[in-house]
């Protein structure tokens, strides 16, 4: 099932909404749900600033056969999280995680694809998911140029953030750019109430050291950067990159889907 952009394309970017205790207080009993694509993964940073705001996270692995909701009514958002593989591979989760992207476009929730999940809501939206043309690839800290949307949208972005892809996307037809970079020039773009973002603001140290380990082999790739840099960075960049994600996360799950808004 394919999803356009047409319905969003004229509209207006204004700052996410600032939160009143009442609404704060109604949202905190509802969870948001949390996709996941391995066994091991956790929603690191995001799952501790969501926890902070008072909700339940809903976490599903539809990789190891969990089911996904067949609307977002009883979820104050989705996340979609990154992971090893691409959203071009022909394996039926991929292919039914990306179908299902369509009920939070359509009920205008608040949803956030994060690298793996982003590409995913890029290709829901019709655009193109591939790798770079000369092979680079952005493991570690880059520089990140917020555009004058995303200043608008949300102040004060980090000037670095931290990666782990191969892959990267093209903007969907209608969607507004956030935030550009270098060799991959989509960094995070919205589309109504849905936010794609190709970086990581999720990864906590722990997680840090988990990746350079593990994932060691990655860090010889054409411009990847070496695995000490990766926390010699961390110490220069993190408390932007975490004060940016408290900021964004509140205001994103601000957001509401228009038909309610006009309701109220």
């Amino acid at each position: 099932m394919s999803f356009r952009t047409d319905r969003f394309g004229g509209a207006e970017l204004v700052p996410f909404p600032g939160r009143t205790p009442s609404a704060a207080a109604s949202e905190s009993r509802l969870p948001v749900l949390i996709v996941l694509h391995q066994e091991s993964s956790t929603p690191g940073r995001v799952g501790n600033a969501l926890r902070a705001l008072g909700h339940r996270l809903d976490i599903r692995r539809p990789r190891f056969g969990d089911p996904l909701p067949d609307t977002l009514d009883r979820h104050a958002g989705a996340v979609v999280f990154g992971g090893p593989m691409s959203a071009n591979d022909p394996d039926d989760y991929i292919r039914r995680e990306i179908d299902w992207i369509e009920i939070p476009l359509r009920e205008q929730r608040p949803f956030l694809g994060i690298c793996l999940g982003a590409q995913m809501l890029a290709m829901q939206l019709g655009a193109r998911v591939a790798p770079h043309a000369q092979a680079r690839t952005q493991i570690g800290y880059y520089p990140i140029r917020p555009t004058a949307a995303g200043h608008a949208l949300c102040p004060d972005w980090p000037a670095q953030v931290y990666h782990w892809h191969r892959e990267g996307f093209q903007l969907p037809a209608g969607a507004e750019l956030l935030a550009e970079g270098d060799d991959f020039p989509i960094q995070a773009f919205r589309t109504g109430n849905a936010f794609g973002v190709q970086f990581h603001p999720d990864v906590t140290y722990a997680m840090m050291h988990c990746w350079t380990t593990r994932g060691y082999d990655g860090l010889s790739a054409p411009g990847a950067r070496e695995r000490h840099h990766h926390f010699a960075d961390r110490a220069v960049h993190d408390a932007a990159e975490r004060a940016w994600l408290d900021h964004f996360i509140d205001g994103w799950l601000a957001r509401r889907p228009v038909l309610a808004q006009a309701a109220e």
